[in-house]
This record gives C-alpha cells, structure tokens and sequence, in this order.
C-alpha cells in the first residue's frame, strides 16, 4: 500500500460471426496520426456497442502531459506521454455483465446497475480473458502468470497512461471538468456526496468532455501495470507498458469513500493485486472495480 498522505484505501452469436463485425467496425473508422496532441476536452467522441453488449468510447491516439506538479507526490512526475488509438468502456464493469460473462458475482452491495466490486486483480484480467473468447477475439493474459500480450486483439485493463489520458479528456487541469474540486459532486460520487456509503449505479453523474462516465470515485479501478514510484522517470515516452514487475499493480480514480484530493486525474494508488494485506479486510466495503480497454478500435476523430 501506499503509506503517506492517506493514499492507502480507508477502510450471443457465433465467435467467428462477433469476430467479423468488430474487425469490420474498426475498419471503417481511421486511426488518428500518431504525434498529434489529445483532441480538446469539446470534442465529441464515437461510443460502439460490442457484441457482448458493453458501450465503449472510441479514444483517437495523441499526446499529453501526465502527471502533476502536486506538492509532496513523488511519484506524479510530470511528463509527455504519446498513445495510440484504443477503446474504452463507458462505464464500470457492472454487476449484471461479470455475472453474465462469469457466472458469478462477488460483490457485496449486489444490485445489477452497481460496479462489480470486491475484485482481485486476477479476477478482473480473467474477465477480460473471458469476455475476449465471448467475442472471438485473442485473449490478452495468459491465465498462467497473468502476463499481458500488449498486442493481442482482445480485452485487457487500461494501463495508467492509457486511464489518465481518458481521464483527463483533452484537458491540463486537476479534473477533467476544471481545478475546482467542489464541482466534484457533479461528476462522481466520493467521500463527501456517498452518504449510503457504498457504491451506486454507474452512469449516474455527468460523464467527462470524452463522454466516459465515473472515471472519478465510486470504486477504484484496476490498471493493467505493475507500480513503481519513480517509473514515471524513465519509462518510455510512446505507449509506456509500466514496470516489468512489481510487488502491487496501480488503482486510480478514487471511490465512494474517498476525498476529493484522492479522485484528481494523476493520482496514483497501488495495492497487491490478491489483497494480501489489511486493505483486502477493508475491501468488504466495496472499494475496487475496473474497466476494459481494446486496442485496434480506432475513432474517427
């Protein structure tokens, strides 16, 4: 966990035919040129329904500038950053998909519209496993060390360069809505609005300029890298995987019970992906959910 400054957490058809219908979907839409900056936060994005019926946010490539010069965050670092094109999903995986992809829900606030919850890191990259087969895509993990083939066609957890940009939107500012963090309310639900103190159903706040919804609070979500404090120091510039190995994998965005501070784009968390350690008692809250990424869908912005 991260010790200082509280950033640990408080308490359907045929393959082949799904296969066909998104290569075509990515087909017709072009990529955007690599090296151009991220379109600005006004910019309307195109959202797809997959064949497993998730809407995703068509995200063209660009660069921007990750991290932040917050005082005493070590490890936000700021620094340019260049992806390329990739989809992501609109929302929080819900309760109501896991459990349709597989076959069980170990959520404790259970209700179909709320994020999945209660998610170990493996658990989240077997659902993207799953959720690939489903459509006839390559898997991207390998279920017998997790590793993560970058290039394959199917799903798998945004890495945290891919989460911030989405997050930011286009935008410089600490939110995608501005620095104001008492506008956050209208955008998330954290410590300060959650007052069931739990989750809620995704989709319910004001979706970001890029049309991505709880991006801020609600349940922290997964990122597909290992954490290193100083990564951001000498990680490569273009499409940066993250470090090679680890001891925790990075969360970012906050969740219901967390304060505003905690919900900025650039702000970091990491936590052992099997919980082994006190956090996972605290987990019982319902603190830890995520979001698929896919790379080779690419907008026609």
């Amino acid at each position: 966990m991260k010790p200082p400054r509280a950033k640990a957490i408080p308490a359907g058809p045929p393959a082949a035919m799904l296969l066909a219908a998104v290569s075509a979907l990515a087909a017709v839409l072009p990529a955007c040129r690599q090296g151009e900056p991220a379109p600005v936060a006004s910019d309307p994005l195109s959202v797809i329904t997959t064949p497993s019926g998730v809407e995703m946010v068509l995200i063209p490539g660009g660069r921007f500038r990750m991290g932040s010069a917050e005082k005493g965050e070590a490890d936000e670092t700021a620094h340019e950053v260049e992806l390329g094109p990739f989809a992501m999903d609109r929302c929080e995986v819900t309760q109501e998909h896991y459990e349709k992809v597989m076959g069980e829900n170990p959520s404790r606030w259970k209700a179909a519209s709320n994020p999945v919850e209660q998610i170990r890191w493996p658990q989240a990259a077997a659902y993207c496993n799953a959720r690939s087969r489903l459509e006839g895509l390559r898997p991207a993990y390998d279920p017998k060390t997790w590793q993560c083939d970058l290039t394959a066609d199917g799903y798998r957890l945004p890495t945290e360069a891919e989460w911030e940009y989405a997050a930011r939107a286009g935008t410089g500012t600490a939110y995608s809505f501005g620095d104001n963090p008492a506008e956050l309310g209208r955008h998330a639900w954290f410590k300060d609005n959650s007052l069931r103190r739990r989750p809620s159903p995704v989709g319910q706040k004001e979706p970001n300029p890029w049309g991505l919804f709880d991006m801020y609070g609600n349940v922290w979500e997964w990122c597909n890298d290992w954490y290193e404090e100083d990564y951001y120091q000498h990680g490569p510039e273009k499409d940066p995987p993250g470090p090679e190995r680890s001891d925790s994998k990075v969360l970012r965005g906050g969740s219901w019970y967390s304060r505003a501070e905690e919900c900025r784009s650039a702000y970091r968390l990491y936590e052992e992906p099997a919980y082994r350690d006190i956090c996972f008692a605290r987990d019982v809250q319902g603190l830890i959910g995520f979001r698929c990424v896919r790379k080779g869908v690419a907008s026609s912005k």
